[in-house]
């Protein structure tokens, strides 16, 4: 038999309490993501959709990823805030987040705007939270995590709030090192040497660079941790304010600064380096971030089994690769081909090829991003491009070789990457008859 010393002993034990007050701090934490957004910069692809419920990564929804880190983290009282055009996203959580069970307290409860408070929707992430503060109040929750539900990343929220937890303040912000130039679109905060935070400015002309980082700055992630009891005064006094924009970013944070401590929480790989965090708020961003996904040792893993992606998908047999001419063989290259696909005798090469696409004969797809249910005729070239869900792109189309061409179609984004949409290869043409913004959008 094993003996078991007295310093075995002790150690089980500390973990066993650790373990324990971990499982009480997340059971007694709610989780609030800001599904609301418009997401215009990404024109197009949220015409009829939320940002948050936009396709990514050739199976899921953006938002999954932020509810998947929730239930990794052991965090399962979620709420779901929903406003601009949320159809679809309400329909995605139901089929893809329903398998929570409410008898033993976890939940992914939606929560559309309803103009509790007021008559008028959310003013912004600040009075979305205040507008439905009786809902918060209802689940007694000792913490709060806010999250945007329009990022792309991996994150254990868990070791954060543990670090809430032991600091004892009442707001903790997490924040990611970014280049200084791109700083200008994101909150930009200033440490101590022990992560208090001093100043925050939204969207800083000038951004502060990091202290012998001349390059870098540290930037909100959008993702804040909250004592509840100091979330409701907040909230209740910025909601007297009639200057205020009634945002966290613009208001709430930058007021709080003064007034108590708040803590940073970097967030960093094991070696100290930033950790993979991805705003795809553009075009050319989540063109970008689809495409990363297809490096040899992407930083974004998909594929761990400690940290799966949660989604709801539909059934479709798997992705199909037929005829092996020397003209016309169907093969892909450094891709993501999802179920439900047939490449018939064409080619693709670095792409995202999301469910049930068809790319028929002759057929050249490179550096592009391929949404649900389109259907590629006979003889197309497709390059640096993004179609949306349903096009189907008659035999013979060139996009991405001349964009002067494209943009008398198509959205040419800043970058050279073509944006296609139903509507614009004149499919689905109620569309354009509801949409007064679609000849902008050309």
């Amino acid at each position: 038999m094993t003996k078991i010393n007295s310093h075995d002993q002790a150690k089980n034990y500390k973990y066993y309490v650790e373990t324990k007050i971990s499982t009480e701090v997340t059971r007694n934490t709610l989780v609030l993501i800001l599904a609301g957004g418009e997401g215009s910069r990404l024109h197009g692809l949220t015409k009829w959709r939320a940002k948050p419920a936009v396709p990514f990564g050739g199976k899921y929804r953006i938002i999954d990823f932020a509810l998947s880190n929730c239930i990794n983290s052991g965090l399962r009282r979620i709420g779901v805030l929903t406003q601009y055009k949320s159809h679809s996203l309400i329909r995605h959580l139901q089929r893809a987040w329903g398998f929570m069970r409410a008898e033993i307290g976890e939940f992914v409860e939606i929560i559309p705007a309803q103009q509790r408070v007021k008559k008028e929707w959310y003013r912004g992430t600040a009075d979305a939270l205040y507008q439905n503060m009786d809902i918060i109040h209802r689940h007694s929750p000792d913490y709060v995590i806010v999250l945007g539900g329009d990022h792309i990343y991996n994150m254990d929220y868990s070791k954060m709030l543990a670090q809430h937890v032991d600091s004892g303040t009442d707001l903790t912000v997490g924040c990611i090192e970014v280049p200084i130039e791109e700083a200008r679109s994101f909150g930009v905060m200033s440490i101590d040497e022990n992560f208090r935070i001093t100043k925050f400015t939204e969207k800083p002309a000038n951004p502060e660079c990091i202290p012998g980082k001349p390059d870098k700055a540290m930037a909100s992630m959008g993702i804040y941790i909250f004592s509840t009891s100091y979330l409701y005064a907040s909230l209740i006094e910025d909601a007297d304010k009639e200057t205020s924009s009634h945002d966290f970013g613009k208001d709430i944070i930058p007021s709080s600064i003064e007034r108590i401590v708040s803590m940073a929480y970097p967030f960093q790989n094991a070696d100290g380096t930033p950790a993979y965090w991805r705003d795809v708020g553009t075009v050319d961003s989540y063109w970008k971030a689809n495409m990363e996904l297809c490096d040899v040792e992407p930083e974004l893993n998909l594929y761990s089994r400690d940290w799966p992606i949660w989604t709801y998908q539909t059934q479709h047999p798997p992705a199909k690769f037929i005829f092996d001419d020397d003209h016309a063989r169907g093969m892909a290259v450094d891709s993501l081909v999802s179920g439900g696909c047939i490449i018939s005798g064409a080619k693709v090469k670095r792409s995202v090829i999301f469910f049930a696409c068809n790319i028929q004969r002759g057929s050249t797809i490179k550096d592009s991003v391929i949404l649900p249910k389109v259907n590629i005729g006979e003889n197309c070239r497709i390059t640096r491009a993004v179609i949306d869900k349903a096009c189907v792109i008659p035999d013979g189309t060139i996009i991405g070789e001349n964009l002067e061409d494209d943009k008398k179609r198509f959205l040419v984004s800043d970058d050279g990457i073509v944006l296609v949409t139903p509507s614009m290869l004149g499919q689905y043409l109620f569309m354009q008859h509801l949409s007064k913004e679609y000849s902008d959008d050309v």
